[in-house]
């Protein structure tokens, strides 16, 4: 299954599963979009679309569930450090180059380390965001403002 199905029909599947245990606790639901999801880039058309669709999901589903008490919010990281460069083949030169420009673009003047996400997608799932639902939080050093 290609990236692009998956981006969209695992989070599906997913909170499917999920939903029964979701309502009875007053759950949420917090995807994982991209910068791509709504910002386009040359080579990224399918991933971007993909992310995209994953957005209005979120935006359909936090309408959906919230008479059973559930709140779905996403968020959208920039350019975050990660093996996927590595592990899509890249040579370790090409790697090196990608993530350097990258960091370039970033307003923060770097990319986003794993905790940096992690710690929003906690929030959104947490309590203190009970007011919250339907948003996408884009978490990217600035970069949708450069």
């Amino acid at each position: 299954m290609s990236e692009r199905v998956v981006n969209v029909t695992a989070p599906g599947l997913l909170a499917g599963a999920a939903l029964p245990h979701l309502a009875a606790s007053d759950g949420a639901v917090v995807n994982v979009s991209s910068t791509f999801g709504h910002r386009p880039a040359p080579g990224a058309g399918y991933y971007g679309a993909s992310k995209a669709a994953l957005e209005s999901l979120t935006r359909s589903w936090a309408l959906e569930l919230a008479t059973e008490g559930v709140r779905v919010n996403a968020v959208a990281p920039g350019p975050t450090e990660s093996e996927a460069l590595t592990a899509s083949g890249l040579p370790g030169e090409a790697v090196a180059e990608i993530t350097a420009r990258e960091a370039e673009r970033v307003p923060l003047g770097r990319r986003g380390e794993p905790g940096d996400v992690a710690a929003w997608i906690v929030r959104l799932a947490g309590p203190e965001a009970g007011w919250l639902t339907g948003q996408v939080l884009t978490v990217d050093g600035g970069l949708e403002l450069a």
